[in-house]
């Protein structure tokens, strides 16, 4: 794997498995043999973790012997929220078998650098395998690593055997998984794929129909920004109605746009997107700690009692608490574009990012 690098200082450890060819893991276990998996290196360190969840902190030496599967996350990552319901069920699953599952948690937004949040969180989407809090990135540097989320999986020998990033291959990487249980030695694997039971924003994407981007609001990595032009940075500014496209997004009332985020400066202010997608999410939270922040969800102007998301009653309504991924809206019937509108109903709430699915 071109993204890891093989440490030649450290200790000479067994000589790598000889097995060739990349991925054809499927084919071999559907033919009867045994896959072969390529080497990739070896099972980088942990040190840079800045504390750990549900674990002492873990070394590769103290793996040895077990099958570690390292999960890279961030809690605020819908691609990675979709993956959780298979990662967290493996660990279940074949940890009396020897796999050993450690999530590696990488923050994205400033916000995820704040451990009660990781903790909170982590509890909240049952996350009770080892954390590894990697909020100053020494783990994602140790890996090499560039992507949310990203699956690399070591033999009982410490060497890097698989990885995967993003969504998908869940079937493969659970093959992986029982290959190098049972190359070990490990005996009584149930060698079923798991079946899972996602819910709210854990649902696999609508992909046939998923034509809107993940879109940044903050003018560091806005895109899309009908009012780009016109705005102040970094500055608070009352902005006006515009007619949008598809994926384009606009503020209305007083905002501050910021490098990272869009701050609502008074109530009734209004962030608008015209989407085309079944779900459409935003990372979002209160600007002050404990802070409830009422909010109303619309579609195409009128309330979106019949689409509303997880985070969203059937009055169209909710409350910004926490600051993380918030489902606003979820379609039950034919995918169009749609307008979506959120209007904020006191000040104080950070707008981040969409996503949509």
């Amino acid at each position: 794997m071109p993204d890891v690098t093989i440490d030649e200082g450290q200790a000479a450890g067994p000589e790598p498995p000889s097995r060739p060819g990349p991925f054809r893991s499927i084919v071999h276990r559907l033919a009867g043999e045994s896959p072969a998996l390529p080497v990739e290196g070896h099972l980088p360190r942990f040190d840079g973790a800045t504390a750990w969840l549900n674990s002492e902190p873990l070394t590769p030496e103290g793996l040895r012997g077990r099958v570690v599967l390292v999960d890279f996350w961030t809690y605020t990552c819908v691609n990675w929220l979709r993956t959780l319901p298979y990662v967290r069920t493996w660990a279940a699953k074949y940890r009396d078998n020897g796999l050993a599952v450690i999530g590696v948690h990488t923050p994205e937004f400033g916000f995820e650098r704040t451990i009660d949040n990781v903790v909170a969180q982590s509890r909240n989407l049952g996350v009770e395998y080892p954390i590894a809090v990697d909020s100053d990135y020494g783990v994602w540097r140790a890996f090499a690593n560039h992507f949310w989320p990203a699956v690399y999986i070591a033999d009982t020998e410490g060497w890097l055997r698989y990885h995967h990033f993003g969504e998908g291959e869940y079937a493969m990487t659970e093959m992986v998984i029982q290959q190098l249980l049972l190359d070990a030695g490990g005996e009584g694997i149930d060698q079923d794929m798991v079946m899972v039971d996602p819910r709210g924003l854990e649902v696999a994407a609508d992909w046939r129909t998923l034509q809107s981007p993940e879109t940044y609001l903050g003018y560091g990595q806005s895109t899309g920004f009908a009012q780009d032009a016109v705005a102040e940075f970094d500055g608070s500014d009352v902005y006006a109605s515009v007619s949008l496209r598809l994926n384009q997004w606009a503020l209305s009332g007083t905002w501050t746009v910021t490098q990272y985020a869009a701050l609502v400066d008074e109530p009734g202010a209004r962030l608008a997107f015209r989407f085309h997608a079944r779900d459409l999410n935003l990372v979002m939270g209160p600007a002050s700690k404990d802070a409830s922040i009422p909010f109303r969800v619309f579609l195409d102007g009128q309330l979106a009692s019949a689409a509303h998301g997880t985070d969203v009653d059937a009055d169209a309504r909710g409350n910004v608490q926490d600051q993380r991924t918030y489902q606003l809206i979820r379609q039950l019937g034919p995918i169009s574009d749609r307008l979506f509108e959120i209007e904020f109903l006191d000040a104080g709430v950070e707008g981040y990012c969409f996503t949509f699915g």
